[in-house]
């Protein structure tokens, strides 16, 4: 039911590789633009076990002469397939569209990503072009963006399953940590942080645990593409600058099924870290679809200042400020007139909740659900 945005040169003769976390729709894109595609699925267990036992084996699958595509989903599960499908693409000139959920196993077992011989691209939650029509803020902002929880009769309980799914088939049976527990536990501590400057030592002290043992479960969640962090924008920087990162879960959704609340907890600020990061995830999928090539930053100063997204690179140098509010006070235009004395090209926005676009002499003020719908254009998407 969704138009997906993400185009993948399928008329090419590369193979590709779609990297994307669980639930984001590459299976289904998959059997919607390949039908014809020798399909084989590494979560089946019927298929993994005996190639999992015997990696040559990929060969006596294919039919003789077979010249269409070749889907495999979720590589991770066996990295050792990825030498054979070296070997097929070089010597039987075959095409493999391999999706994964993990760069991490691949990485950690030392094989090559097919030298080069793929062309890699990521699938993220769906964005508002995908599905104008039944884009609803208020469930959005609840439960997110994966496919499944658009349509699904309980959204939430979807999603803490997702979590566990996560939990029990990528992380504990890979063997990316001895300790589910503590990784639970971890996970819930980092909802916290969400859309905050990574502080890695105070998360390890809340939790008892070695400040590098903290710091890999960080790495895991980038690994698993569960989680991005974002670098302070520096370039020709004027000011002193924060060095420490921030970071964001992947889906709003996610985020706000990991973040416990309870009558001490703020619903303001964890609405306020949802609404960034369902702009930043939305960002992000642009980016990758149009092929961009923008850098996501986020400016502050360590006077205080800040703005919430630079975005930097071919088309552009563009700032961001998201505030929940649906009016503008100067408290509010504060960060971007500072970064724009800084940066006087850069092209300045406040995102809020009003009705209709503002302007404040050279920052525009753009409703959520306006940008999130005009964002490929504004951004330079030529081709949207």
């Amino acid at each position: 039911m969704f138009k997906r945005l993400l185009k993948l040169p399928i008329n090419g003769t590369s193979s590709i590789m779609l990297f994307g976390p669980r639930g984001t729709g590459k299976t289904s894109w998959i059997k919607a633009n390949l039908p014809e595609a020798l399909y084989l699925d590494l979560l089946d267990y019927h298929t993994y076990a005996p190639l999992a036992a015997n990696p040559g084996r990929l060969e006596n699958l294919i039919p003789p002469n077979f010249t269409n595509w070749i889907a495999i989903d979720e590589i991770q599960k066996i990295p050792d397939l990825l030498n054979e499908v070296h070997r097929l693409i070089e010597h039987k000139k075959l095409k493999f569209l391999l999706t994964g959920s993990s760069a991490r196993t691949l990485r950690r077992s030392g094989v090559n990503l097919l030298a080069g011989r793929a062309l890699r691209y990521n699938m993220h939650p769906l964005v508002m072009q995908e599905f104008p029509d039944q884009f609803q803020l208020e469930q959005v902002m609840q439960y997110g963006l994966l496919p499944a929880v658009i349509t699904h009769a309980e959204p939430r309980k979807f999603l803490e399953t997702y979590v566990q799914t996560y939990l029990r088939e990528e992380v504990l049976q890979e063997g990316l940590t001895r300790n589910l527990g503590s990784f639970a536990r971890f996970l819930e501590i980092a909802s916290f942080s969400q859309g905050q400057v990574l502080n890695v030592a105070e998360i390890a002290r809340e939790l008892a645990l070695n400040r590098l043992t903290v710091a890999n479960y960080f790495d895991i969640l980038d690994d698993l593409l569960l989680s991005t962090r974002l670098s302070p924008f520096t370039q020709r920087a004027k000011r002193k600058m924060i060095a420490h990162q921030k970071f964001y879960f992947f889906d709003i959704g996610v985020y706000k099924v990991l973040r416990p609340m309870g009558p001490l907890d703020s619903a303001a600020e964890a609405d306020g870290a949802g609404l960034e990061t369902l702009f930043l995830q939305s960002l992000s999928a642009i980016n990758d679809y149009f092929e961009l090539q923008y850098k996501i930053y986020f400016w502050r100063t360590q006077a205080g200042d800040e703005v919430d997204f630079v975005i930097y690179g071919p088309n552009g140098l563009y700032a961001f400020e998201l505030k929940r509010s649906a009016t503008i006070t100067s408290k509010s235009l504060k960060g971007l007139k500072t970064f724009g004395e800084d940066y006087p090209e850069a092209q300045l926005y406040i995102v809020f909740s009003g009705k209709q676009k503002e302007y404040y002499g050279n920052i525009t003020a753009i409703p959520l659900t306006e940008i999130l719908l005009e964002l490929p254009k504004l951004i330079g998407a030529t081709t949207y």
